[in-house]
Protein backbone atom coordinates (compact mmCIF):
# COMPACT_ATOMS: atom_id res chain seq x y z
CA UNK A 1 0.00 0.00 0.00
CA UNK A 2 1.46 3.35 -1.08
CA UNK A 3 0.89 6.46 1.03
CA UNK A 4 0.35 10.07 -0.04
CA UNK A 5 0.49 12.85 2.54
CA UNK A 6 -0.85 16.31 1.71
CA UNK A 7 -0.78 19.42 3.89
CA UNK A 8 -3.42 21.65 2.36
CA UNK A 9 -3.84 25.40 2.26
CA UNK A 10 -0.95 26.26 -0.06
CA UNK A 11 -1.75 27.92 -3.38
CA UNK A 12 -0.08 26.65 -6.54
CA UNK A 13 2.14 28.80 -8.75
CA UNK A 14 4.40 28.03 -11.69
CA UNK A 15 4.74 26.42 -15.11
CA UNK A 16 4.29 22.76 -16.00
CA UNK A 17 5.22 20.53 -18.89
CA UNK A 18 2.66 17.75 -19.02
CA UNK A 19 3.65 14.09 -19.47
CA UNK A 20 3.03 11.97 -22.54
CA UNK A 21 -0.41 10.43 -22.79
CA UNK A 22 -1.11 7.19 -20.92
CA UNK A 23 -4.15 6.47 -23.06
CA UNK A 24 -2.21 7.03 -26.29
CA UNK A 25 1.04 5.23 -25.53
CA UNK A 26 -0.48 1.87 -24.52
CA UNK A 27 -2.29 1.08 -27.82
CA UNK A 28 0.70 2.40 -29.75
CA UNK A 29 2.99 0.01 -27.84
CA UNK A 30 0.62 -2.81 -28.80
CA UNK A 31 0.64 -1.60 -32.41
CA UNK A 32 4.42 -2.00 -32.47
CA UNK A 33 3.94 -5.78 -32.85
CA UNK A 34 1.58 -5.86 -35.83
CA UNK A 35 4.71 -6.32 -37.95
CA UNK A 36 8.30 -7.17 -37.12
CA UNK A 37 10.12 -3.84 -36.89
CA UNK A 38 12.11 -1.53 -34.65
CA UNK A 39 10.12 1.25 -33.00
CA UNK A 40 11.27 4.37 -31.14
CA UNK A 41 8.56 5.98 -29.01
CA UNK A 42 9.46 9.41 -27.62
CA UNK A 43 7.71 11.21 -24.73
CA UNK A 44 6.68 7.97 -23.01
CA UNK A 45 5.57 8.64 -19.42
CA UNK A 46 7.07 6.65 -16.55
CA UNK A 47 3.95 4.83 -15.41
CA UNK A 48 3.29 1.41 -13.94
CA UNK A 49 0.91 0.71 -16.86
CA UNK A 50 3.72 1.43 -19.34
CA UNK A 51 6.02 -0.90 -17.39
CA UNK A 52 3.30 -3.56 -17.51
CA UNK A 53 3.01 -3.15 -21.29
CA UNK A 54 6.79 -3.52 -21.62
CA UNK A 55 6.61 -6.73 -19.59
CA UNK A 56 3.94 -8.07 -21.95
CA UNK A 57 6.09 -7.24 -24.97
CA UNK A 58 9.08 -9.04 -23.45
CA UNK A 59 6.93 -12.08 -22.66
CA UNK A 60 5.90 -12.18 -26.33
CA UNK A 61 9.56 -12.33 -27.32
CA UNK A 62 10.06 -8.69 -28.20
CA UNK A 63 12.75 -6.38 -26.86
CA UNK A 64 11.49 -3.37 -24.92
CA UNK A 65 13.86 -0.98 -23.18
CA UNK A 66 13.60 2.54 -21.81
CA UNK A 67 16.17 5.31 -22.26
CA UNK A 68 14.98 8.46 -20.51
CA UNK A 69 11.58 9.35 -21.94
CA UNK A 70 12.08 7.05 -24.94
CA UNK A 71 10.93 3.43 -25.17
CA UNK A 72 12.61 1.33 -27.86
CA UNK A 73 10.77 -1.77 -29.06
CA UNK A 74 12.10 -4.46 -31.39
CA UNK A 75 9.28 -6.82 -32.32
CA UNK A 76 11.17 -8.82 -34.93
CA UNK A 77 11.81 -11.64 -32.46
CA UNK A 78 8.19 -12.08 -31.33
CA UNK A 79 7.70 -15.82 -30.79
CA UNK A 80 4.70 -16.18 -28.48
CA UNK A 81 1.00 -15.41 -28.80
CA UNK A 82 -0.17 -15.84 -25.21
CA UNK A 83 -0.38 -13.37 -22.31
CA UNK A 84 -0.64 -14.98 -18.86
CA UNK A 85 -3.04 -13.89 -16.15
CA UNK A 86 -0.44 -12.21 -13.95
CA UNK A 87 0.45 -9.80 -16.76
CA UNK A 88 -3.11 -9.23 -18.00
CA UNK A 89 -4.41 -8.35 -14.54
CA UNK A 90 -2.00 -5.42 -14.18
CA UNK A 91 -4.02 -3.13 -16.46
CA UNK A 92 -7.40 -3.00 -18.13
CA UNK A 93 -5.99 -1.85 -21.47
CA UNK A 94 -3.94 -5.05 -21.81
CA UNK A 95 -6.82 -6.37 -23.94
CA UNK A 96 -5.60 -4.04 -26.69
CA UNK A 97 -2.86 -6.58 -27.42
CA UNK A 98 -5.51 -9.00 -28.71
CA UNK A 99 -6.05 -7.25 -32.03
CA UNK A 100 -2.33 -6.67 -32.51
CA UNK A 101 -1.39 -10.31 -31.86
CA UNK A 102 -4.09 -11.54 -34.25
CA UNK A 103 -2.87 -9.17 -36.96
CA UNK A 104 0.67 -10.51 -36.58
CA UNK A 105 0.26 -14.21 -35.73
CA UNK A 106 -3.43 -15.05 -36.39
CA UNK A 107 -3.83 -16.73 -33.01
CA UNK A 108 -3.86 -15.52 -29.42
CA UNK A 109 -4.59 -16.69 -25.89
CA UNK A 110 -5.40 -14.11 -23.22
CA UNK A 111 -7.03 -14.10 -19.81
CA UNK A 112 -9.56 -11.40 -19.01
CA UNK A 113 -7.89 -8.04 -18.22
CA UNK A 114 -7.57 -6.28 -14.88
CA UNK A 115 -7.35 -2.58 -14.01
CA UNK A 116 -9.56 -0.23 -11.99
CA UNK A 117 -12.88 -1.66 -10.83
CA UNK A 118 -15.26 0.91 -12.26
CA UNK A 119 -18.14 -1.47 -12.88
CA UNK A 120 -18.94 -3.69 -15.87
CA UNK A 121 -16.75 -2.87 -18.86
CA UNK A 122 -17.45 -5.90 -21.04
CA UNK A 123 -15.13 -6.54 -23.93
CA UNK A 124 -18.00 -7.85 -26.06
CA UNK A 125 -17.58 -4.94 -28.48
CA UNK A 126 -13.92 -5.86 -28.96
CA UNK A 127 -14.76 -9.49 -29.66
CA UNK A 128 -17.63 -8.67 -32.03
CA UNK A 129 -15.33 -6.39 -34.02
CA UNK A 130 -12.68 -9.10 -34.34
CA UNK A 131 -15.29 -11.71 -35.30
CA UNK A 132 -16.41 -9.36 -38.09
CA UNK A 133 -12.90 -9.69 -39.53
CA UNK A 134 -13.05 -13.50 -39.40
CA UNK A 135 -11.63 -14.29 -35.97
CA UNK A 136 -12.91 -17.38 -34.17
CA UNK A 137 -13.09 -16.75 -30.43
CA UNK A 138 -13.93 -19.14 -27.61
CA UNK A 139 -13.74 -18.96 -23.82
CA UNK A 140 -12.42 -21.66 -21.54
CA UNK A 141 -11.35 -21.46 -17.90
CA UNK A 142 -11.37 -17.66 -17.82
CA UNK A 143 -9.17 -17.38 -20.92
CA UNK A 144 -9.93 -16.26 -24.46
CA UNK A 145 -8.74 -18.46 -27.33
CA UNK A 146 -8.63 -16.62 -30.66
CA UNK A 147 -7.55 -17.76 -34.08
CA UNK A 148 -8.32 -17.07 -37.72
CA UNK A 149 -7.70 -18.59 -41.11
CA UNK A 150 -6.87 -15.25 -42.60
CA UNK A 151 -8.51 -12.01 -41.53
CA UNK A 152 -10.66 -10.34 -44.17
CA UNK A 153 -11.64 -6.70 -44.34
CA UNK A 154 -15.26 -5.96 -43.54
CA UNK A 155 -17.63 -3.32 -42.24
CA UNK A 156 -17.60 -3.05 -38.43
CA UNK A 157 -20.46 -1.10 -36.88
CA UNK A 158 -19.83 -0.46 -33.20
CA UNK A 159 -23.01 -0.21 -31.12
CA UNK A 160 -21.16 2.24 -28.83
CA UNK A 161 -18.12 4.41 -29.69
CA UNK A 162 -15.79 2.45 -27.42
CA UNK A 163 -12.20 3.67 -27.48
CA UNK A 164 -10.74 0.24 -26.79
CA UNK A 165 -12.93 -1.56 -29.32
CA UNK A 166 -12.08 1.04 -31.97
CA UNK A 167 -8.36 0.58 -31.30
CA UNK A 168 -8.56 -3.22 -31.30
CA UNK A 169 -10.47 -3.18 -34.58
CA UNK A 170 -7.88 -0.83 -36.13
CA UNK A 171 -5.01 -3.06 -35.05
CA UNK A 172 -6.60 -6.32 -36.19
CA UNK A 173 -7.54 -4.74 -39.54
CA UNK A 174 -3.82 -4.18 -40.19
CA UNK A 175 -3.55 -7.95 -40.74
CA UNK A 176 -6.70 -8.27 -42.86
CA UNK A 177 -6.92 -8.50 -46.63
CA UNK A 178 -9.13 -5.92 -48.26
CA UNK A 179 -10.81 -2.82 -46.91
CA UNK A 180 -12.12 -2.46 -43.36
CA UNK A 181 -14.56 0.33 -42.48
CA UNK A 182 -15.27 1.03 -38.79
CA UNK A 183 -18.45 3.04 -38.21
CA UNK A 184 -19.57 4.73 -34.98
CA UNK A 185 -15.87 4.79 -34.10
CA UNK A 186 -14.56 6.62 -31.05
CA UNK A 187 -13.28 10.13 -31.89
CA UNK A 188 -10.80 10.67 -29.04
CA UNK A 189 -7.49 12.43 -29.80
CA UNK A 190 -5.69 9.23 -28.77
CA UNK A 191 -7.34 7.48 -31.75
CA UNK A 192 -5.83 10.13 -34.01
CA UNK A 193 -2.40 9.56 -32.45
CA UNK A 194 -2.74 5.81 -33.08
CA UNK A 195 -3.64 6.51 -36.70
CA UNK A 196 -0.53 8.64 -37.13
CA UNK A 197 1.64 5.86 -35.75
CA UNK A 198 -0.01 3.22 -37.96
CA UNK A 199 0.63 5.40 -40.99
CA UNK A 200 4.31 5.48 -40.10
CA UNK A 201 4.23 1.67 -39.85
CA UNK A 202 2.96 1.62 -43.43
CA UNK A 203 -0.78 1.19 -42.88
CA UNK A 204 -3.20 2.97 -45.19
CA UNK A 205 -5.66 4.38 -42.67
CA UNK A 206 -7.85 7.48 -42.61
CA UNK A 207 -10.79 8.99 -40.76
CA UNK A 208 -9.53 8.97 -37.15
CA UNK A 209 -11.20 11.78 -35.24
CA UNK A 210 -14.46 11.16 -37.11
CA UNK A 211 -17.08 8.45 -36.70
CA UNK A 212 -15.80 6.47 -39.70
CA UNK A 213 -12.31 4.98 -39.99
CA UNK A 214 -11.08 3.18 -43.10
CA UNK A 215 -8.11 0.79 -43.31
CA UNK A 216 -7.11 -0.66 -46.68
CA UNK A 217 -3.57 -1.83 -47.19
CA UNK A 218 -0.29 -2.26 -45.35
CA UNK A 219 3.26 -1.90 -46.64
CA UNK A 220 5.33 -2.73 -43.51
CA UNK A 221 8.31 -0.55 -42.60
CA UNK A 222 11.51 -1.77 -40.92
CA UNK A 223 11.98 1.11 -38.48
CA UNK A 224 9.69 3.89 -37.28
CA UNK A 225 9.78 6.71 -34.74
CA UNK A 226 6.89 8.53 -33.11
CA UNK A 227 6.34 11.16 -30.44
CA UNK A 228 3.48 10.41 -28.05
CA UNK A 229 0.88 13.17 -27.67
CA UNK A 230 0.54 15.13 -24.42
CA UNK A 231 -1.81 13.66 -21.81
CA UNK A 232 -5.08 15.61 -21.85
CA UNK A 233 -6.33 14.02 -18.61
CA UNK A 234 -3.09 14.89 -16.81
CA UNK A 235 -3.60 18.44 -18.13
CA UNK A 236 -7.14 18.48 -16.75
CA UNK A 237 -5.84 17.11 -13.45
CA UNK A 238 -3.32 19.93 -13.03
CA UNK A 239 -5.99 22.54 -13.80
CA UNK A 240 -8.42 21.03 -11.27
CA UNK A 241 -5.68 20.91 -8.63
CA UNK A 242 -5.12 24.64 -9.16
CA UNK A 243 -8.87 25.30 -8.98
CA UNK A 244 -9.05 23.42 -5.66
CA UNK A 245 -5.96 24.99 -4.09
CA UNK A 246 -6.06 28.43 -5.69
CA UNK A 247 -3.16 30.24 -7.33
CA UNK A 248 -2.01 30.46 -10.94
CA UNK A 249 -0.32 27.83 -13.13
CA UNK A 250 0.53 27.57 -16.83
CA UNK A 251 0.57 24.34 -18.81
CA UNK A 252 3.21 24.37 -21.55
CA UNK A 253 3.36 22.38 -24.81
CA UNK A 254 -0.24 21.16 -24.62
CA UNK A 255 -3.16 21.00 -27.07
CA UNK A 256 -5.86 23.15 -25.40
CA UNK A 257 -8.61 21.87 -27.70
CA UNK A 258 -8.12 18.32 -26.38
CA UNK A 259 -9.50 19.25 -22.94
CA UNK A 260 -11.65 22.26 -23.80
CA UNK A 261 -14.73 20.85 -22.03
CA UNK A 262 -12.79 20.88 -18.75
CA UNK A 263 -11.35 24.38 -19.15
CA UNK A 264 -14.80 25.64 -20.16
CA UNK A 265 -16.34 24.19 -16.99
CA UNK A 266 -13.60 25.71 -14.83
CA UNK A 267 -14.11 29.05 -16.56
CA UNK A 268 -17.83 28.94 -15.76
CA UNK A 269 -16.87 28.43 -12.08
CA UNK A 270 -15.04 31.74 -12.03
CA UNK A 271 -11.50 30.60 -12.87
CA UNK A 272 -9.62 32.89 -15.21
CA UNK A 273 -8.44 30.84 -18.21
CA UNK A 274 -6.06 32.11 -20.87
CA UNK A 275 -5.62 29.86 -23.91
CA UNK A 276 -2.84 30.13 -26.47
CA UNK A 277 -1.83 27.84 -29.34
CA UNK A 278 0.14 25.44 -27.12
CA UNK A 279 -0.45 26.62 -23.56
CA UNK A 280 -3.20 27.19 -21.01
CA UNK A 281 -2.97 29.46 -17.96
CA UNK A 282 -5.46 29.21 -15.09
CA UNK A 283 -5.70 31.75 -12.29
CA UNK A 284 -7.91 31.39 -9.22
CA UNK A 285 -8.05 34.47 -7.01
CA UNK A 286 -11.62 34.49 -5.70
CA UNK A 287 -14.21 32.03 -4.35
CA UNK A 288 -15.64 29.73 -7.01
CA UNK A 289 -19.26 29.10 -7.91
CA UNK A 290 -20.90 25.86 -8.99
CA UNK A 291 -20.72 25.20 -12.75
CA UNK A 292 -23.54 24.14 -15.02
CA UNK A 293 -24.55 20.43 -14.85
CA UNK A 294 -21.72 18.11 -15.88
CA UNK A 295 -22.65 15.13 -18.08
CA UNK A 296 -19.97 12.66 -19.14
CA UNK A 297 -20.10 11.54 -22.76
CA UNK A 298 -17.72 10.11 -25.39
CA UNK A 299 -15.36 12.66 -26.94
CA UNK A 300 -15.89 15.51 -27.71
CA UNK A 301 -18.17 15.44 -24.66
CA UNK A 302 -16.99 15.84 -21.08
CA UNK A 303 -14.51 12.99 -20.33
CA UNK A 304 -15.42 10.46 -17.66
CA UNK A 305 -11.77 10.44 -16.55
CA UNK A 306 -12.01 14.13 -15.64
CA UNK A 307 -15.29 13.84 -13.73
CA UNK A 308 -13.76 12.96 -10.31
CA UNK A 309 -11.21 15.75 -10.71
CA UNK A 310 -13.74 18.45 -11.49
CA UNK A 311 -15.85 17.16 -8.60
CA UNK A 312 -12.87 17.77 -6.30
CA UNK A 313 -12.64 21.34 -7.62
CA UNK A 314 -16.36 21.90 -6.91
CA UNK A 315 -16.39 20.86 -3.26
CA UNK A 316 -16.10 24.42 -1.91
CA UNK A 317 -17.81 26.19 -4.82
CA UNK A 318 -20.87 28.22 -3.88
CA UNK A 319 -24.08 26.51 -4.96
CA UNK A 320 -24.88 23.01 -6.18
CA UNK A 321 -23.25 21.01 -8.97
CA UNK A 322 -25.04 18.06 -10.59
CA UNK A 323 -22.91 15.33 -12.19
CA UNK A 324 -24.36 12.64 -14.45
CA UNK A 325 -22.04 9.73 -15.23
CA UNK A 326 -22.92 7.96 -18.49
CA UNK A 327 -19.82 5.83 -19.05
CA UNK A 328 -18.98 3.82 -15.89
CA UNK A 329 -21.64 2.99 -13.32
CA UNK A 330 -19.20 2.71 -10.40
CA UNK A 331 -17.36 5.95 -11.16
CA UNK A 332 -18.52 7.63 -7.91
CA UNK A 333 -16.64 5.49 -5.40
CA UNK A 334 -14.39 8.47 -4.65
CA UNK A 335 -17.44 10.44 -3.42
CA UNK A 336 -17.55 8.55 -0.10
CA UNK A 337 -13.88 9.34 0.49
CA UNK A 338 -14.34 13.01 -0.39
CA UNK A 339 -17.09 13.19 2.21
CA UNK A 340 -14.53 12.14 4.84
CA UNK A 341 -12.90 15.51 4.15
CA UNK A 342 -16.18 17.28 4.87
CA UNK A 343 -17.65 17.39 1.35
CA UNK A 344 -21.43 17.37 0.91
CA UNK A 345 -22.16 14.81 -1.84
CA UNK A 346 -25.24 12.69 -2.40
CA UNK A 347 -25.27 9.93 -5.01
CA UNK A 348 -28.32 8.25 -6.53
CA UNK A 349 -27.54 5.88 -9.38
CA UNK A 350 -25.66 7.74 -12.08
CA UNK A 351 -26.28 11.18 -10.57
CA UNK A 352 -24.14 12.89 -7.92
CA UNK A 353 -25.16 16.18 -6.34
CA UNK A 354 -22.38 18.28 -4.81
CA UNK A 355 -23.30 21.16 -2.51
CA UNK A 356 -20.44 23.51 -1.79
CA UNK A 357 -19.15 23.72 1.79
CA UNK A 358 -17.18 26.49 3.46
CA UNK A 359 -14.30 24.31 4.55
CA UNK A 360 -12.66 20.93 4.00
CA UNK A 361 -10.66 19.29 6.79
CA UNK A 362 -7.82 16.84 6.21
CA UNK A 363 -8.47 13.19 7.13
CA UNK A 364 -7.30 9.65 6.28
CA UNK A 365 -8.85 8.46 2.99
CA UNK A 366 -8.38 5.62 0.49
CA UNK A 367 -7.90 5.80 -3.27
CA UNK A 368 -10.31 3.40 -4.96
CA UNK A 369 -9.13 3.89 -8.55
CA UNK A 370 -6.74 5.96 -10.66
CA UNK A 371 -8.74 9.16 -11.28
CA UNK A 372 -10.58 8.94 -7.96
CA UNK A 373 -7.20 8.80 -6.23
CA UNK A 374 -5.99 11.89 -8.10
CA UNK A 375 -9.24 13.64 -7.12
CA UNK A 376 -8.49 12.96 -3.45
CA UNK A 377 -5.09 14.61 -3.86
CA UNK A 378 -6.71 17.59 -5.58
CA UNK A 379 -9.29 17.96 -2.80
CA UNK A 380 -6.61 17.60 -0.10
CA UNK A 381 -4.72 20.53 -1.63
CA UNK A 382 -7.73 22.74 -0.86
CA UNK A 383 -8.39 21.32 2.61
CA UNK A 384 -7.20 22.66 5.94
CA UNK A 385 -4.79 20.39 7.77
CA UNK A 386 -3.20 17.11 6.80
CA UNK A 387 -4.66 14.38 4.59
CA UNK A 388 -3.24 10.86 4.28
CA UNK A 389 -4.24 8.93 1.17
CA UNK A 390 -3.78 5.16 1.16
CA UNK A 391 -3.35 3.95 -2.38
CA UNK A 392 -2.88 0.42 -3.76
CA UNK A 393 -0.78 1.73 -6.66
CA UNK A 394 -3.69 3.31 -8.55
CA UNK A 395 -2.33 6.84 -8.96
CA UNK A 396 1.07 5.69 -10.26
CA UNK A 397 -0.74 3.93 -13.11
CA UNK A 398 -1.60 7.23 -14.72
CA UNK A 399 0.65 9.99 -13.37
CA UNK A 400 4.39 10.37 -13.70
CA UNK A 401 5.95 11.66 -10.46
CA UNK A 402 2.68 13.32 -9.45
CA UNK A 403 4.15 14.34 -6.10
CA UNK A 404 7.15 16.08 -7.66
CA UNK A 405 4.93 17.86 -10.16
CA UNK A 406 2.80 19.30 -7.38
CA UNK A 407 5.81 20.16 -5.20
CA UNK A 408 7.30 22.13 -8.11
CA UNK A 409 4.20 24.35 -7.85
CA UNK A 410 4.58 24.88 -4.10
CA UNK A 411 2.33 22.11 -2.77
CA UNK A 412 3.25 20.31 0.45
CA UNK A 413 3.04 16.68 -0.74
CA UNK A 414 5.00 13.54 0.04
CA UNK A 415 4.74 10.08 -1.45
CA UNK A 416 6.04 6.72 -0.31
CA UNK A 417 5.61 3.86 -2.73
CA UNK A 418 4.66 0.35 -1.69
CA UNK A 419 8.16 -0.85 -2.60
CA UNK A 420 9.79 1.84 -0.45
CA UNK A 421 7.60 1.10 2.52
CA UNK A 422 8.34 -2.62 2.22
CA UNK A 423 12.07 -1.86 2.24
CA UNK A 424 11.71 0.30 5.36
CA UNK A 425 9.77 -2.42 7.18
Amino acid sequence: MSVWKVSGGKKLYGDLRIQGSKNAVLPIMAAAIVTGCETELINCPRLSDVEAAMSILRHLGCKAEREGDTVNIDSRGMNRTDIPHDLMREMRSSVIFLGAILARAHEAKLSYPGGCELGPRPIDLHLEALRSLGAEISEQGGSLYCRDNGLKGSRINLSFPSVGATENAMLAACGAKGETVITNAAKEPEIVDLQEFLRKLGVSVSGAGTSTITICGFVPQKRVGHRIMTDRIASATALCCAASAGGSITLKSVAPSDFETVTSALESMGCEVERKASSVKISVSRPLRAPRPIVTRPYPGFPTDAQPLLMAACLRAEGTTVFTENIFENRYRHAVELCRLGADISVVGRVAVVTGVNELIGAPVSATDLRGGAALVAAALGANGDTTIYDAGHIARGYEEFDKMLMSLGADVSYESEQHLATVV
